[in-house]
C-alpha cells in the first residue's frame, strides 16, 4: 500500500513538472511574458518569475527522483509478489485435467484424390 501511494504521488509530480517545464521559455519569456507586461512586473520581476520557476523545476525533479528511489527500496524483493487475476485463481481452484479427459489430436488421414484423378488413370 505503500508503495501504491509513493507510486501515485510520483506520477502526480510527474505531471506538475510537466506543466511547469511547458510554461517555461528558453528565451526567457515563458510565465512572465504570458502574463502581460505591468501586472507581472509589478508584482515580480521578469529575473525573479524566471528563478521561481527553474526553482520549482528543479523541486520537482529532485521530488521525483527520491520518490523513485523511494519506491524501489520498498518493494519486496522476495519474489513474493502476488498477481490477482480471476485465471489465475481459476487455475489455481480447479484440478488439472488428466490423461482420459486431454483432448485427443485428430488422426492424421491421407489426402483424398480428386474424383476423375484416380492412381489408375494417370498411367499411360
Amino acid at each position: 500500500m505503500l508503495v501504491t501511494s509513493i507510486i501515485v504521488f510520483a506520477c502526480i509530480l510527474t505531471v506538475l513538472l510537466i506543466l511547469v517545464v511547458l510554461i517555461q521559455n528558453s528565451k526567457g519569456g515563458g510565465l512572465s511574458g504570458e502574463l502581460g507586461g505591468l501586472g507581472s512586473n509589478q508584482l515580480m520581476g521578469v529575473k525573479k518569475t524566471t528563478d521561481v520557476v527553474e526553482q520549482i523545476t528543479w523541486g520537482l525533479g529532485i521530488g521525483i527522483m527520491v520518490l523513485v528511489l523511494a519506491s524501489y527500496a520498498l518493494i519486496d524483493k522476495n519474489g513474493s509478489a502476488t498477481i490477482n487475476s480471476a485465471n489465475i485463481e481459476r487455475a489455481t481452484t480447479r484440478p488439472a485435467p488428466s490423461a482420459a479427459q486431454a483432448p485427443r489430436p485428430a488422426p492424421a488421414t491421407a489426402p483424398a484424390a480428386a474424383p476423375g484423378n484416380s492412381a489408375s488413370a494417370l498411367r499411360p
